[in-house]
């Protein structure tokens, strides 16, 4: 008999713990689900103010430039409510301000060829890495004002010089060729036979790099509706140097900087 009873009673000190237990647990799910309410709720009241608090933004972008066209990617960590650490990297070509687009009306192949460049030597592609900060100037007010921000970086430029390519007629007529600017084919690539352009895929297996510095700054609204995805436009102007300068067009001083503005087209998310 005294047997049974200590077993009832370890049984149901057992219960009491397991019972204490569960409470615990229940109470910290509890507690849990009103933390997550709780930053809910600040979420939904920072959104109706037009406040844009985030810890992580990812943005993708598609820029037009004064001398060219672009992409980028920017990710962005908030170190205060008015200032962001912002990592970027971008994309783009530039063209020279002296191209000038041709056909060649007598090519037997008309339908079929390729446009073409006249004296282009290279394409020109850069790769630029930089770092930099977002300073908000402007919160929305509401969650369907828009935000200004200016934003500022700098690093470094990776020039890509592919060679530009020209298919033209072999001054015998005998033959048809694809050339680059060499001095051997410099009268050949700038004479009266081309035909049209070598195409895009010709020359990346020579591409030659450059190395250069650039320093970006531009404002940027942001009209999303939703705090936590972007929708933004950005206005801005950039400057590369790229020392010893780069050559794009022939017969033309090859310019070891670059200035030029640009608009963007921004959209990502928040977390």
């Amino acid at each position: 008999m005294q047997k049974f009873f200590l077993v009832f009673i370890l049984l149901l000190q057992l219960a009491q713990v397991q019972a204490q237990f569960t409470l615990d647990r229940q109470g910290n799910r509890d507690d849990r689900k009103a933390e997550k309410r709780k930053k809910i709720n600040a979420l939904i009241r920072q959104a109706e103010e037009g406040t844009l608090v985030y810890t992580k933004q990812s943005v993708f972008g598609f820029q037009a430039r004064s001398n060219g066209y672009g992409i980028l990617y920017e990710l962005a960590k908030m170190k205060t409510p008015l200032k962001s650490m912002v990592y970027r990297a971008e994309l783009t070509e530039i063209k020279h301000p002296k191209e000038n687009r041709f056909q060649n009306l007598s090519n037997p192949f008309l339908f079929i060829s390729n446009p073409y460049i006249y004296g282009k030597v290279n394409n020109f592609y850069q790769l630029s890495l930089g770092i930099g900060q977002q300073r908000l100037i402007g919160q929305k007010g509401n969650k369907n004002g828009v935000s200004v921000s200016w934003n500022y970086n700098g690093g470094l430029a990776l020039g890509l010089l592919k060679p530009y390519y020209v298919q033209v007629e072999d001054p015998t007529g005998t033959d048809i060729k694809y050339i680059k600017y060499t001095k051997a084919d410099s009268v050949l690539f700038l004479g009266p036979s081309i035909l049209g352009a070598g195409g895009f895929w010709r020359g990346w297996n020579e591409l030659k790099l450059k190395p250069g510095f650039f320093a970006k700054s531009s404002l940027r609204y942001d009209y999303g509706r939703f705090n936590e995805v972007v929708s933004a436009l950005e206005i801005g102007c950039s400057v590369e140097y790229y020392p010893g300068g780069i050559p794009i067009m022939a017969l033309q001083q090859e310019k070891p900087l670059f200035f030029q503005a640009y608009i963007a087209l921004l959209f990502g998310r928040r977390k």
